[in-house]
């Protein structure tokens, strides 16, 4: 089978993963790559420890349909997964097909999680190993009732995945970074800015005036990389710097 993407459209994908922003810009992007290669769902997350008792939080951005994974989580199925351990023992990507492999697991689960992966149609699963430059392992997945991956569309997906998790490492780096930087009083303009005050009433509240209330507000804005106080607050936001 021909694959959807030739090697340079793969090549034009990865260049645009640089030019990615924000974990929402990676969801869409790989939204469009998991249509690309007729599949249902992807997922992007980090390994979790083999004490982990939930996928959720070990989740960095999917497209898992939400009663998937609060199934899944309800189960516990992410504890004795022979996919998980699989990854924690090899860095090769490897394909999952439970509607022609018997899922062996040692609690004997096994039929919960055929049943529930039929259920949603995602019985067949690829699964790229990943990791951030810190060493932070992870895996990329793409799943659905297609057939097989070729071995050509393994190789693209495989290079994609690395890609996009370094970006997202790259992303969350920076995102610490303006954390960082910016300062109390910036935090609380922004805080009360998005609880919809205006810059007069936060500097009644802050006992400042308005002036240095828009000269934090603009500082603000500048060291989140946004273009107004309305994309400031919603990154924020998005980063947990503000709630």
């Amino acid at each position: 089978m021909t694959s959807p993407l030739q090697e340079s459209s793969v090549d034009v994908y990865v260049s645009e993963i640089g030019g990615l922003k924000t974990q929402f810009d990676i969801f869409r992007f790989m939204k469009r790559v998991t249509e690309a290669y007729r599949s249902r769902a992807f997922m992007v997350f980090n390994l979790p420890q083999s004490t982990a008792s939930d996928l959720q939080s070990s989740t960095v951005i999917s497209s898992w349909p939400v009663e998937l994974m609060a199934a899944y989580d309800h189960e516990r199925l992410v504890t004795n997964s022979p996919v998980m351990r699989r990854l924690r023992t090899s860095t090769a990507p490897f394909y999952n097909d439970i509607s022609e492999t018997k899922v062996e697991r040692s609690d004997g689960k096994g039929g919960i999680v055929t049943a529930l992966f039929e259920r949603f149609r995602m019985v067949r699963c690829a699964y790229f190993p990943t990791h951030e430059p810190s060493g932070n392992r992870g895996a990329v997945s793409f799943s659905g009732d297609r057939e097989a991956f070729s071995p050509e569309e393994m190789r693209e997906l495989h290079y994609i995945s690395i890609h996009v998790f370094d970006r997202l490492a790259e992303i969350r780096s920076f995102d610490n970074r303006v954390t960082d930087a910016l300062t109390d009083r910036e935090i609380d303009c922004l805080n009360w800015t998005a609880a919809g005050k205006t810059s007069v009433e936060i500097a009644d509240i802050l006992g400042l005036s308005e002036h240095t209330v828009n000269h934090y507000l603009n500082r603000a804005t500048k060291k989140l990389d946004t273009v107004n106080r309305t994309q400031a607050v919603a990154k924020a936001l998005r980063i947990g710097l503000i709630k």
